[in-house]
C-alpha cells in the first residue's frame, strides 16, 4: 500500500493593507474640526497643568534646592497631625454623605413627580448658594445659642449646649451639608436607570424583600456610589473654608496649613511641598481604588 506524500502547505501570516496604519496614528489622527479644540487644550494647559508643574517645582527648590521643605514635614509631629486629621474628616465625610444620599437618593426614585422636584430643589438650592454664605449660616445654627442647641434644649433633650462649634462634630455637619449634592446626584442618576422589575423577579424566585434589595439593587448602584465617593472624597481633602469656620485649631487641615504658610508666614515652597503631599495622596488613593474597582467602567460608564 503506497502513501502519497503532499508538499506541506506554507502557511503565511496575513499581510495588512498598506493602507493600514500603526495604532498609536490611529489614536492621533484629527481632522479640521478638531482644531477647535486647540483654544480649550491651551486654557487647560496654562491654567492647570503650569501651576502643577510650577508648584512641582517650588517644593524641591524655594528657599534651597533639595528635600528640606519635605523633611521638615516629616520631622514635625504638628504637622503630621495635620496630615492625620485631613484624611480623618475627608473619610468621615465620605462615609456619613454616603449613609445620608442612598437613602435620599432611592426616595426620590419612588416619589411622585411633584415630591422628586422638591426633593431636588432642597438639594440643589444650597448647592448654588455661596460657600462663604453656607458656612456662615452653619455658625449661626451650631453655635452654643444657635437655633440646633436652642430647639433641643426646647425640647428637654439636652441640659447645656453640645459643642458643635470648635469642634470635630461641627466640621462633620458642615463638609457633609456642603458635600451631600455631589453624592444624591450621581446615585440617582444611577438609580433611575435600574429596572426594578429585577426586585419583583428575585422577590419571585423566593427572595425576601431586604435580601433582593442587598443582592439585587445595590450592587447595581455600584456606579454611583463609586462616582459619589471619590467626589465627595477628595474635595474634602482640600476644603479650606468650612472646616476654618466651623473647626478649631486641634482640627486644622491641610487647607487651613497652606494658606497660613501662604499668606501670614510667607514659606511658599513648604506650602507647594504640602500641595504636592496632597495632589499625591488623593493619586495613590484613586490607583489604590483602581486595583480593586474598574474605575473606567464606573467614571466613563464603559461595560
Amino acid at each position: 500500500m503506497s502513501h502519497v506524500l503532499e508538499a506541506p502547505v506554507e502557511v503565511t501570516a496575513p499581510k495588512l493593507p498598506k493602507s493600514a496604519k500603526p495604532p498609536w496614528r490611529s489614536r492621533f489622527e484629527t481632522n479640521g474640526w478638531s482644531l477647535l479644540l486647540l483654544p480649550v487644550v491651551v486654557f487647560l494647559l496654562v491654567v492647570f497643568i503650569a501651576p502643577l508643574i510650577m508648584m512641582f517645582s517650588k517644593s524641591f527648590t524655594d528657599p534651597t534646592v533639595g528635600l528640606d521643605n519635605y523633611r521638615a514635614i516629616w520631622e514635625n509631629s504638628l504637622y503630621l497631625k495635620v496630615l492625620k486629621n485631613t484624611f480623618v474628616v475627608a473619610i468621615g465625610t465620605t462615609v456619613l454623605t454616603l449613609l445620608i444620599a442612598f437613602p435620599y437618593a432611592y426616595l426620590m426614585t419612588l416619589a411622585t413627580p411633584f415630591w422628586r422636584a422638591v426633593m431636588i430643589i432642597a438639594v440643589l438650592v444650597p448647592f448654588w448658594t455661596s460657600l462663604l454664605v453656607r458656612s456662615f449660616a452653619l455658625v449661626l445654627v451650631l453655635r452654643d445659642t444657635g437655633a440646633l442647641n436652642t430647639a433641643l434644649d426646647s425640647m428637654g433633650v439636652i441640659d447645656e449646649p453640645l459643642p458643635l462649634l470648635r469642634h470635630m462634630s461641627g466640621v462633620l455637619f458642615g463638609m457633609v451639608q456642603i458635600t451631600l449634592p455631589f453624592a444624591v446626584l450621581p446615585l440617582y442618576a444611577t438609580m433611575r436607570g435600574i429596572d426594578r422589575r429585577l426586585l419583583q423577579a428575585a422577590e419571585s424566585l423566593g427572595a425576601r424583600p431586604s435580601l433582593a434589595f442587598a443582592k439585587v439593587y445595590v450592587p447595581l448602584t455600584m456606579p454611583g456610589m463609586f462616582a459619589g465617593v471619590i467626589l465627595v472624597f477628595i474635595q474634602a481633602l482640600g476644603y479650606y473654608i468650612t472646616p476654618a469656620l466651623l473647626g478649631g485649631p486641634q482640627n486644622t487641615m491641610i487647607g487651613e496649613l497652606i494658606v497660613q504658610q501662604v499668606s501670614t508666614v510667607l514659606r511658599f515652597g513648604f506650602a507647594a511641598a504640602l500641595g504636592v503631599l496632597l495632589l499625591v495622596s488623593t493619586l495613590v488613593l484613586l490607583a489604590i481604588a483602581s486595583r480593586f474597582v474598574d474605575m473606567k467602567k464606573y467614571l466613563m460608564g464603559q461595560s
